[in-house]
């Protein structure tokens, strides 16, 4: 059965840092493209960041530079690094998985996307 858990959200200052991590089970992190996406009150659900089974990695143009996924396979674990926060990184974020061998990880669409968590709470404010 998978499962994504997503833990780390919490207020942050602007400019500060904050570290999301999405604990998974049921399958393995080499067989697996993870993303993240992220959803602010009144907009719809955007992909942020994505990892594939591969390791590759794939930016949203929002957040290229100031935020960093990466994953630990030992642990069936991947994180979102956010860097350099701003007011509009205040979202719901979700952890999202798919069982994908070879291609690389999309961004587009929620749809490309089979298993998610339920999400954890993120707010950048003064």
């Amino acid at each position: 059965q998978v499962q994504l858990v997503e833990s780390g959200g919490g207020l942050v200052q602007p400019g500060g840092s904050l570290r999301l991590s999405c604990l998974t089970s049921g399958f393995y992190l080499d067989q697996y493209n993870v993303a993240w996406f992220r959803q602010a009150p009144g907009k719809e659900r955007e992909g942020v960041s994505c990892i594939n089974s591969r390791g590759s990695t794939n930016y949203a143009r929002s957040v290229r530079g100031r935020f960093t996924i990466s994953r630990d396979v030992s642990k069936n674990t991947v994180y979102l690094h956010i860097n350099t926060s701003k007011p509009e990184d205040t979202a719901v974020y979700y952890c999202a998985a798919v069982y994908e061998l070879f291609r690389r990880c999309q961004l587009g669409s929620k749809s490309d996307y089979l298993y998610w968590g339920q999400g954890t709470q993120v707010a950048v404010s003064s």
